[in-house]
């Protein structure tokens, strides 16, 4: 019987802000590692995730929504999507089955733009039409395959919920050709390269994107100042939320302190779950007048080049 070789290598997700990758990347690993909002523009930071398989392992690899960035913070995020396709092996291409069909064949559209860095990359990619639970005339989905079904440079088109896990196995058993042969990239036990400091700051952050309206959300940055892990195996954690205004300020305190506070309340119980351990967690606002427009403020807050 002929043995099936052992696979490894790096696959990118890529789409718009707010098409479910990181609600993807966290149903294919089984655990929450990147955060997820309603709002767009939630993720940041590339955020890796490390499956392993009957046929190897792929090293996925959540990244920022591709948009029209203006602002520094958004150059900075796209590039951490674009910027990653050199150093990959594959991709999925994820867009919103419910929303409406994208102009695929216009230059500037944002699928176009992905496909065609990984095209001049010579990258192969696999689309992932998401959300399709939320889609009431499954007839409908019909013409979008087709349109997508035009497109030479797609291996596979592969309809699934991210949410539900309709059609998840599916979509992971399409990349194991597309991966090189060769020893798994990182241990079986890690998960991801992301240290548990990032990913307790991330989980702050989510409940400031929950809680927050209007531009609020996206001039919040969250360092974490100082982690203590004590002898009787909890954790103590400083943390500050930084916002450009002091009028953003006022809004993240609250009204006698309530926003805060009830964002430390929820914030805490997600890192306790994380960490699998007690952990306690006080939080700060300090303003640092237009952050999101200086590469500079922006490397000091952890928004900086990722290394690939």
């Amino acid at each position: 019987m002929k043995s099936v070789p052992v696979r490894a290598g790096r696959v990118a997700i890529l789409g718009r802000p707010n098409v479910g990758k990181s609600t993807l990347l966290n149903r294919i690993v089984g655990e929450k590692l990147a955060i997820v909002t309603p709002k767009p523009q939630t993720t940041r930071n590339r955020i890796t995730g490390v499956y392993n398989g009957d046929r190897g392992q792929i090293v996925f690899v959540d990244t920022p929504g591709v948009h029209g960035a203006k602002k520094e913070l958004n150059r900075f995020m796209v590039s951490e999507a674009l910027g990653l396709i050199p150093d990959i092996d594959a991709a999925l291409l994820v867009v919103d089955a419910a929303a409406s069909p994208p102009e695929i064949w216009r230059a500037d559209d944002v699928e176009a733009r992905i496909l065609k860095a990984l095209a001049e990359a010579r990258r192969p990619v696999i689309l992932g039409l998401n959300k399709v639970d939320t889609v009431k005339d499954k007839g409908g989905l019909l013409p979008i395959l087709e349109s997508w079904g035009k497109r030479s440079d797609l291996r596979a088109i592969v309809p699934l919920s991210a949410t539900r896990g309709t059609n998840v196995d599916r979509l992971v058993g399409e990349l194991w050709d597309l991966l090189p042969e060769g020893p798994p990239l990182y241990d079986p036990d890690q998960l991801t390269d992301r240290t548990e400091r990032f990913l307790a700051a991330e989980l702050i952050r989510e409940q400031l994107f929950t809680s927050l309206r209007q531009e609020v959300p996206y001039a919040v940055a969250v360092v974490i100042d100082e982690w203590n892990e004590r002898a009787g195996g909890d954790v103590v954690i400083a943390a500050s939320i930084v916002v450009e205004r002091d009028s953003q300020r006022a809004i993240v305190l609250g009204k006698g302190g309530t926003m805060i506070r009830d964002v430390g309340t929820r914030a805490r119980l997600a890192i306790t779950e994380l960490l699998q351990r007690p952990a306690h967690l006080k939080l700060t606002v300090r303003v640092e007048p237009e952050w999101t427009s200086s590469p500079q403020a922006m490397a000091a807050l952890g928004y900086r080049k990722t290394e690939s």
